[in-house]
């Protein structure tokens, strides 16, 4: 009789132990991001904890939880089972929650949403800072870039997904730091410009001191596509190539001609030349003393003409002219702009678009 009591109280204090172990965290924004409230009871209205139609990503442990739309458990209802959800905006709930309870208690008629298959994580470093030159991605552990040929290489990076953690030798060994979601465009910043040699990612429930991280990355747009989500083709309506670097110009030398006049400088060696060839020509047409007075009189003006004409030199002068040179190579990106439900979206790509993009619901684009 004992034993049978012992055995009883035994799963009563299990059965009371299930609820308590069910919990489900709320945050304000996507990937876990902004204010969180966490509860292993039920919550009929979200207004009491200021979360009312705020929601926009869920964690849930242990066991399912029914979610609502509306208070008490009305509108549009899913079952969340145990897992991440980074955004609700792929089952169409983002920003709509009003009530939660634990699913086994609930008698419900929601749709049921498994545990959702993750974004996988990648992580892409790129031979130069500013995300330039060769590039090396990974989407899982790499226990050392050297047959990679991009050991101690590596000047900045983009992290998609999850965090990466990122050391200086092989083997994960020597420092490492804990790189977030985002884009570091120097690693110079942190002291491991050209040291990187081996990456992991982190798994998603790992803590880490604040000291581990890296700076603060700048922020990066996953375009990658999510489960339950719908596409749609959105027209693209233009595609500027976009080179970063600075404008190339081509130069060369041609020569000019110029007339150059010489002002209050009188030519001495014309006017020698000219008075010599008046000085003939006045003494063919004179005659007897008169000719002596022509050739006088000859060699008088054309010494005048031949000191004027040498003032006006033509000469030929180098000249530089310059002209832009067409890019050469892969543009930097692409300007595109595009058509979705009436509004038009703008947004940069690294590969030249075709006639139509594929976007979501909400003309995000997805690749």
């Amino acid at each position: 009789m004992h034993r049978k009591l012992k055995s009883a109280l035994a799963t009563l204090a299990v059965l009371l132990a299930g609820p308590v172990s069910a919990e489900v965290t709320f945050y304000e924004h996507s990937n876990f991001e902004g204010r969180a409230f966490t509860t292993p009871n039920r919550v009929d209205d979200f207004r009491r904890f200021g979360f009312n139609d705020r929601v926009s990503s869920v964690v849930v442990t242990h066991q399912p939880w029914e979610v609502c739309e509306h208070v008490e458990f009305g509108g549009q209802c899913v079952v969340l089972r145990p897992g991440r959800y980074r955004s609700l905006g792929e089952m169409r709930m983002n920003d709509r929650l009003s009530s939660a309870r634990p699913a086994r208690h609930a008698g419900h008629h929601g749709h049921d949403h498994g545990n959702p298959r993750p974004v996988q994580g990648q992580i892409a470093f790129f031979e130069h800072g500013g995300f330039h030159g060769r590039a090396f991605q990974a989407s899982g552990e790499v226990g050392s870039f050297q047959p990679f040929g991009f050991n101690d290489r590596a000047s900045s990076v983009i992290v998609l997904g999850e965090r990466w953690e990122a050391c200086e030798h092989a083997g994960f060994q020597g420092r490492c730091v804990i790189l977030r979601p985002g884009r570091y465009p120097s690693l110079g910043a942190m002291g491991l410009n050209d040291t990187l040699s081996s990456v992991r990612p982190v798994p998603p429930t790992a803590w880490f001191d604040e000291v581990r991280y890296a700076p603060i990355p700048e922020p990066v747009y996953d375009w990658r596509r999510r489960p339950q989500e719908r596409f749609y083709e959105a027209q693209v309506t233009s595609a500027q190539a976009v080179f970063a670097g600075p404008q190339q110009q081509r130069c060369w030398i041609e020569r000019d001609r110029v007339t150059v006049e010489h002002r209050n400088q009188p030519n001495v060696g014309g006017a020698v030349v000219g008075g010599i060839l008046g000085g003939i020509l006045g003494h063919q047409i004179g005659a007897g003393s008169g000719r002596d007075l022509a050739t006088a009189g000859g060699a008088v003006i054309g010494a005048v003409v031949g000191a004027n004409v040498g003032r006006e030199t033509v000469v030929s002068r180098p000249t530089q002219r310059c002209a832009a040179v067409p890019p050469q190579g892969r543009p930097d990106y692409w300007d595109v702009s595009y058509q979705f439900r009436g509004v038009e979206h703008r947004v940069q790509t690294t590969f030249p678009p075709g006639p139509t993009l594929t976007v979501n619901d909400e003309g995000e684009p997805r690749i």
